[in-house]
């Protein structure tokens, strides 16, 4: 049996998960857009909070572990995010690809084998770092270069903390209460 193939299963959790972040990334849409102008003297200081926005780009790979998982709840959940009325339009879809595509890589990297906190680390910067730089192209062009690179800074760290180490625990927690035993996540928590 091919264990990279997805089960109905794994594309309806993946799914949940998605549809739950992308509810969940239109409620911190308002509370970016309150704090637009909270950090004057270093703009790009803001960014800590961008972590929220790459999670399942690294929950849905430690969930599913099979090719595209972080890509595909990522890309969901911004969908939903846009639908909702993201004030960011059709650009946050993009957000979604290209922050689901940076999270994926260390799981691929892995075979899509563990769920080691180093992987979700990674996979958290990897994700905060690819939208510090679409936020560089898109938004923010005319900073200065310390700026943008505080940009790219700021949100990566802020992916491998709040993503990386969040996503990690998340799923650690989820998978304590059972709910993942039908996924390697799960099993491993009955393992220990």
């Amino acid at each position: 049996m091919d264990n990279r193939r997805w089960r109905t299963v794994d594309i309806v959790v993946a799914a949940v998960i998605a549809v739950a972040f992308g509810v969940v990334f239109y409620a911190w849409d308002q509370l970016w857009n309150g704090l637009e102008n909270a950090f004057p003297g270093f703009p790009p200081l803001r960014a800590v909070l961008n972590g929220v926005w790459f999670l399942p780009a690294v929950v849905g790979p430690l969930v599913i572990r099979k090719p595209g998982a972080g890509l595909f709840t990522e890309a969901v959940a911004s969908t939903i995010e846009a639908l909702l009325g993201a004030k960011w339009g059709l650009a946050t879809i993009l957000y979604g690809l290209m922050q689901g595509f940076g999270g994926e890589i260390p799981f691929a990297a892995t075979g899509y084998r563990t769920s080691k906190l180093p992987t979700a680390l990674v996979g958290g910067l990897l994700a905060g770092a690819a939208a510090g730089l679409l936020d560089v192209v898109l938004y923010y062009p005319t900073w200065s270069g310390a700026w943008q690179i505080g940009q790219v800074a700021v949100s990566a760290a802020s992916g491998m903390v709040i993503t990386g180490l969040g996503g990690w625990a998340l799923t650690r927690g989820l998978a304590q209460t059972g709910v993942l035993d039908r996924f390697p996540a799960g099993r491993e928590r009955a393992a220990v």
